[in-house]
């Protein structure tokens, strides 16, 4: 199984090999201000799941541990690493080709949902990062 995405001008390109680690909404304050949306859905993979198949996205460090992936040319927003998911890499799930492919199985930062954003989708809920196994 492979899945391709990039983003909306074609400058950044990737391919992601086999099945992600987990697919995710995520409601924290950080990935909301990221992409100007009141959550994000991700696909989470191992590094070596993913390579880059046209430029490279350019980075942001949201902070001292983490780093958002992005287009220089028209923003879109496409990847997530930290140091406290090491060997791990997060995809937009909205920057994949056929997202409907990935549907998310859970939650997390629930704790920071916006008030006014109501989903009934019966997807299991943490209030922060899930544990990881």
């Amino acid at each position: 199984m492979s899945r391709s995405g990039g983003c909306q001008c074609g400058q950044v390109r990737y391919q992601a090999d086999g099945e992600p680690v987990l697919v995710a909404l995520c409601h924290c304050s950080m990935c909301r201000r990221a992409h100007a949306a009141p959550m994000v859905a991700w696909a989470m993979y191992a590094q070596e799941q993913v390579r880059f198949t046209e430029g490279q996205p350019a980075r942001y460090a949201s902070s001292a541990a983490a780093q958002r992936g992005f287009c220089a040319g028209c923003g879109t927003q496409i990847s997530f690493t930290a140091d406290y998911i090491p060997g791990l890499i997060d995809l937009t799930v909205g920057s994949f080709d056929q997202p409907e492919n990935l549907p998310p199985a859970f939650h997390y930062w629930e704790s920071e949902r916006l008030p006014w954003l109501k989903s009934d989708d019966g997807l299991p809920r943490h209030a922060e990062f899930p544990p990881q196994e």
